[in-house]
């Protein structure tokens, strides 16, 4: 096209026309490429967004939360089914919440003897009389508590005396520190 275009007649405008004619043909070009490839990204990032959207939606469909009681003292979360199960696993099919898995935790490596379920058993023992009585009347619960210690006081003097004797439990004083004083009266 360009070797047709030449003519020794026309000269070099002619050619310079046509070398005009060709970069405005290729500006357009490059600039309806460029366009294109704008459009392409756009529906590549929308596709994307789509797709990330979606995705999200289907972690969000497979995420159930339920509400789950713990057997000990009664609190209520909200945890997702395979945590429950993972929980109610170890602790002997029961679902037991943090705190109260802590101490059912110690009880069992205090006493390596009883298992799982029998520590969740004595520690659900343990909230219950602690709901029984400290939440309802604090007070009755240190009287309680007090009475307590007492008792164990007194059975331990009583059977220490009871078993050894009551002057050999006794401390015996034979002689004192202090010199003898003498009281006298007139």
């Amino acid at each position: 096209m360009f070797a047709q275009s030449f003519s020794p007649a026309t000269g070099d405008s002619s050619l310079s026309v046509m070398q005009n004619e060709q970069q405005v043909f290729l500006c357009r070009a490059v600039s309806d490429l460029s366009k294109e490839i704008e459009r392409h990204k756009l529906s590549i990032n929308e596709e994307v967004e789509e797709m990330k959207m979606s995705r999200i939606e289907e972690e969000e469909e497979e995420v159930v939360i339920e509400q789950a009681e713990c057997r000990c003292c009664g609190l209520k979360e909200e945890c997702t089914k395979p945590y429950i199960l993972e929980v109610q696993t170890f602790f002997s099919g029961k679902w037991v919440c943090g705190l109260c898995s802590e101490a059912v935790k110690e009880r069992a490596l205090k006493f390596p003897d009883i298992s799982i379920g029998q520590a969740v058993e004595f520690h659900r023992e343990f909230c219950d009389a602690f709901n029984a009585t400290t939440r309802l009347n604090p007070k009755l619960s240190l009287t309680t508590s007090m009475r307590r210690i007492a008792r164990k006081s007194f059975e331990k003097r009583t059977h220490d005396s009871t078993d050894f004797g009551s002057s050999s439990n006794r401390l015996s004083r034979s002689v004192s520190c202090d010199p003898k004083i003498e009281f006298v009266f007139e």
